[in-house]
């Protein structure tokens, strides 16, 4: 039965991405025979040619998601170059976990009330000058750069490669490496660049990708802080995928087919971009530069590394603090009162979208769990030990533009009469949850002493004794901390939600995106925080089975 394991979990990783992807090309190239369609043509991707601004929109996806990518690798590296070891770093790596678990929409709302005119920064700042009597007129949130949406990914970007990079660490023999290029006379960024980076991005790359890949085709971040004259590509596609004319559903596909080719243009030139920064740091190592002097930009490292997780927390804040506001004119720093109101008269809606998040992450991060733990399993029955080839396959449906295969695999399901199901929706939420659950499993699986298990065999005992009774109980905190991922996860997923469930399932993610073109702060601070404490739910159940269950086991405690 062990065998079905793997093999389901292969099923899940590809044929929905697969699936999806051939479900685009069709009706891209004018085959779909359900809407009359049967002739092959380039007519959809004239159409997309000719729409106003397209140029406009494929360089924002562009510029945005290299931007993204580059700054957040570029301050995860600096900063554990410059400070893995210390206070500094211990600190901040306390809040990895529970910045990582904020929604990307809930962080970009919380941006938004941090940056926008009418914001908290620019209320500071009048009270401090009394210079401001009003908002200034200024173009911030959804400005036609995407200044404002590139930031909002970059503060969610940085938490996820920085736990990407202390994963890897270990395996990079880093703490030897530091000291000998010390020993040589390097300051620590140089020594770190030229030790330790080499290895350690070769472990994270797949991730760095992953995250290129999402940035040049996000929807939730691009439609709550990205402009919208031209709006980036993967939102105009959405925007087409929904109209009722049933003829612009042969538009969307091709941009479809046009996002998948930015985002394969993107991955080209971070290659080439890869090629030219070894080059670089191979003339620096000829060079003999040392760079000891690196105290300034170690400093500006840390600031900037703290300025991210300030920005995500301040934004939670004033999302909680908009959630019970009562009248607050500009330029007050605070509201005049305190009220509950809007969490009182609240729409019956996000009841309901609060009961199909719960469903949707609780059941996908069960399934997740099961599905890894038996594929886990069955490798170490079958004497295969690490995760092998299976690590390239988790990052499959990471490495393929969302809108492009949601929207063939939605074509698809409405032919086969599947669209808009409960089980569509949980398959296409499996698909995106299970890659997380199973990284964040593997390391603990295989780090845990097989001795403990060589000893209850020998006692005469099967392998699933040791499973059930040994091997996951000492495990029992990876696997419950992996479970509560998985469900920050699917409570964050928008754009599957939306696209498979047609309006069927509407969640929080999906009712605080949809406020962002509403004119009321409080009702989106009250669904954005709603949103935001799910994940923080997930885990603190966790943490307190965990703690139940190791109640009775001092060492299991005192290895928490």
């Amino acid at each position: 039965m062990l065998r079905l394991f793997p093999i389901a979990a292969f099923f899940v990783l590809i044929a929905p991405v697969a699936a999806g992807l051939a479900g685009v090309f069709l009706p891209a190239f004018g085959y779909l025979p359900v809407l009359g369609r049967s002739a092959v043509s380039l007519d959809a991707f004239a159409d997309v040619m000719a729409m106003p601004g397209l140029g406009r929109s494929i360089l924002l996806s562009l510029g945005s998601g290299l931007a993204a990518t580059a700054i957040s690798l570029l301050v995860v590296t600096l900063f554990v170059a410059g400070w893995r070891g210390t206070r500094v770093f211990a600190a901040l790596e306390r809040l990895v976990s529970p910045l990582l678990s904020v929604p990307h929409a809930a962080a970009a709302f919380g941006l938004a009330f941090l940056i926008a005119p009418s914001g908290f920064l620019f209320r500071l700042g009048a009270e401090a000058t009394g210079l401001l009597e009003r908002p200034p007129d200024l173009l911030i949130v959804n400005d036609r750069l995407g200044i404002a949406m590139t930031l909002g990914l970059i503060v969610k970007e940085i938490p996820f490669l920085l736990l990407m990079t202390l994963a890897a660490l270990p395996q990079t023999r880093a703490g030897e490496m530091e000291r000998m290029t010390a020993s040589l006379g390097y300051g620590r960024i140089v020594g770190f660049v030229h030790g330790i980076l080499p290895a350690l991005y070769g472990q994270i790359r797949l991730a760095v990708l992953a995250v290129l890949v999402f940035s040049t085709s996000v929807v939730d971040v691009a439609l709550i802080l990205g402009p919208t004259t031209p709006a980036p590509l993967a939102v105009r596609i959405l925007t087409w995928q929904q109209d009722a004319d049933l003829a612009m559903h042969f538009t969307a596909a091709a941009a479809a087919v046009l996002q998948i080719g930015v985002t394969v243009l993107a991955l080209v030139i971070w290659l080439i971009g890869e090629r030219v920064f070894g080059f670089v740091c191979r003339v620096v190592a000829l060079s003999g530069w040392r760079a000891r002097g690196d105290l300034a930009m170690r400093r500006l490292a840390a600031f900037v590394m703290a300025l991210s997780a300030a920005i995500v927390l301040a934004g939670l804040a004033l999302l909680a603090l908009w959630s019970v506001a009562g009248p607050w004119r500009f330029p007050d720093p605070l509201p005049a009162g305190f009220s509950l109101s809007t969490w009182m008269r609240m729409p019956g809606s996000i009841a309901a979208a609060f009961g199909h998040s719960l469903m949707l992450a609780g059941a996908s991060a069960i399934l997740a769990v099961v599905l890894a733990l038996g594929s886990l399993e069955y490798r170490v029955r079958s004497a295969r030990p690490g995760p092998g080839r299976a690590l390239g396959v988790l990052y499959v449906p990471l490495l393929v533009p969302q809108i492009a295969f949601l929207f063939g695999l939605q074509i698809l399901f409405s032919y086969l009469g599947f669209d808009g199901a409960f089980l569509a929706v949980l398959l296409v939420h499996l698909v995106f949850v299970f890659p997380y659950v199973l990284l964040s499993l593997s390391d603990p699986w295989w780090a845990w002493d097989p001795r403990y298990g060589h000893a209850v065999r020998a006692l005469g005992r099967s392998p699933d004794i040791v499973f059930w009774r040994v091997r996951l109980p000492m495990l029992a905190r990876p696997v419950l901390t992996a479970a509560a991922l998985g469900f920050a996860v699917s409570i964050a997923l928008y754009l599957p939600t939306l696209v498979i469930g047609a309006g069927r399932w509407p969640t929080v993610t999906t009712e605080a995106v949809a406020l962002a073109s509403g004119g009321d702060p409080r009702l989106i601070g009250a669904t954005a925080l709603l949103q935001a404490l799910l994940p923080f739910l997930g885990f603190a159940i966790a943490a307190l089975v965990a703690a139940f269950l190791s109640r009775n086991r001092r060492l299991m405690r005192a290895g928490a």
